[in-house]
């Protein structure tokens, strides 16, 4: 009984807990992402990293579509010890952009005059993709690497798993402790 109890208060709890901290109706759905870039030939070989978070919210999910800075496209990269920004691509306020076919990341186009892209192709620079390339005087690209894009698991997921973790090693705990009680009665 006492198991019951201690549960139905850790149940209202719980729910208390998510409520309390969900999502606001009015609040941009943002999505953030990590990349990778493996840079294999080339002056600087290596790997860079970066991030990126969008708002979601006008995603039709359906075929190619894009995002940009008016959809709260936010980009950092560290590329040779200097940090760039959305701010920093050369056409600023038209890109950087995402590229998304069928809600799935394709990835970023993403260009810093004299210094890298990021994308699918020099030639179609209105879609994100997973190569990386130098840039010369400008003009001169060089593919030297390629991009990964990961996923960051929101916190509220992450912190619902360890409540659902903690509370399942609680509930194991408890009918450990009953079943010693019962065969100590024995």
């Amino acid at each position: 009984m006492k198991l019951a109890k201690n549960l139905g208060i850790a149940t209202i709890a719980a729910t208390i807990f998510v409520t309390a901290i969900g999502a606001n109706p009015t609040q941009a759905a943002l999505v953030n992402y990590g990349f990778t870039v493996n840079a294999t030939s080339g002056d600087n070989p290596g790997q860079y990293f970066g991030s990126f978070q969008y708002d979601d919210s006008t995603l039709t999910n359906t075929g190619l579509e894009t995002l940009g800075v008016e959809n709260g496209l936010a980009v950092a990269f560290n590329y040779l010890g200097t940090n760039y920004t959305e701010v920093d691509d050369t056409d600023f306020n038209s890109f950087p952009l995402i590229s998304f076919n069928n809600g799935e990341v394709l990835g970023l186009s993403y260009f810093v005059a004299d210094q890298f892209a990021l994308g699918s192709e020099p030639n179609t620079p209105d879609v994100g993709g997973n190569k990386f390339f130098v840039i010369d005087q400008s003009v001169n690209t060089t593919q030297v690497g390629t991009v990964s894009y990961a996923k960051v698991p929101e916190p509220l997921a992450v912190g619902g798993t360890a409540i659902a973790g903690v509370m399942g090693l609680w509930m194991q705990r408890k009918k450990r402790a009953t079943k010693v009680v019962v065969n100590c009665r024995k």
